[in-house]
């Protein structure tokens, strides 16, 4: 069973997308496989009921801390959600529940773009913590 997560709220993403994100989840080392829950914009207020029982939980959001590699890397030691909300964001309820409110970038990202870079670092930090050479310093 995955120990990590990304829940996220979108209307279908593209094809690039799609194919990129796959890419860096098909290669996640093993022990850090990624389950991925999508819901329709209409279906967010579900998006609590599909969160793992104990995992923490990390909000993407643009006021959210930013995290070098190291530091983002120790959030895969234990049991995590990685939440990105829809076009409207997460439900202030919800969002203040989360361990964190992470930031991907100090730009504006489409939300396509948002998962692809969320499932590189994701690689790359599990990458990291296996010793595997793709991350370097």
């Amino acid at each position: 069973m995955p120990r990590l997560h990304i829940v996220a709220v979108a209307n279908r993403l593209p094809r690039w997308a799609e194919a990129a994100r796959g890419e860096y989840l098909e290669r996640m080392p093993r022990g850090y496989e990624v389950s991925l829950v999508e819901l329709r914009p209409a279906q967010a207020k579900r998006l609590r009921a599909r969160l793992p029982r104990g995992a923490r939980i990390v909000a993407l959001d643009e006021r959210g801390q930013d995290l070098s590699t190291a530091r983002f890397a120790a959030l895969l030691r234990q049991p995590t959600v990685f939440l990105i909300g829809g076009a409207e964001g997460l439900d202030p309820a919800l969002r203040s529940e989360a361990a964190l409110l992470l930031r991907l970038s100090a730009l504006t990202l489409p939300h396509a773009l948002a998962q692809v870079l969320l499932c590189e670092q994701l690689y790359r930090a599990a990458t990291l913590l296996s010793g595997h050479p793709y991350h370097r310093k």
